[in-house]
């Protein structure tokens, strides 16, 4: 891929433990990609598959799940948040998604160096990626609807 191609990543950062250590990157004046986003989120495990799907669509081209791991204050979170990138990795790589673009990882309070290690690695593997195949992410996030009414006993949608 091209050297000027700069991939759009963002980074959902739990606010109790992987957001201060993201935080804690720029107080000690380190730096990271400017193509990184951190979002400050209370758990990702709020956010269900399709939100990862819809983000690939809308073109993000990676996602970093920083969590507190199984350090997490609230009992069994952890657990299910990574059923559930499993569940998203599995839907990915049957539909042609390069499951590179999306990665669990726990980072500390004080992890800088993890933190850093983290989004440098995502950054180069998605400049050799390339950009995600849109079109594929859409038809992923749509069937992904469909399976969702499903569940909750409703019909799918007519176009």
């Amino acid at each position: 891929m091209a050297s000027d191609y700069k991939p759009v990543i963002i980074v959902l950062a739990t606010s109790a433990c992987a957001y201060p250590g993201a935080d804690a990157v720029g107080k000690a004046h380190l730096e990271y990609p400017a193509n990184i986003s951190v979002l400050r989120v209370p758990s990702p495990v709020v956010f269900p598959e399709d939100f990862y799907l819809r983000a690939f669509a809308r073109g993000v081209d990676g996602i970093i799940v920083a969590s507190c791991g199984t350090d997490c204050p609230y009992e069994g979170v952890y657990q299910k948040l990574s059923r559930r990138i499993d569940r998203l990795v599995k839907r990915m790589k049957n539909g042609g998604l390069e499951i590179e673009r999306v990665r669990l990882t726990a980072i500390c309070t004080v992890c800088i160096k993890a933190f850093l290690k983290e989004v440098n690695q995502m950054n180069d593997k998605l400049r050799l990626l390339g950009p995600v195949n849109r079109e594929r992410a859409e038809a992923l996030w749509r069937e992904s609807l469909v399976d969702l009414r499903s569940s909750v006993g409703l019909s799918a949608p007519t176009v």
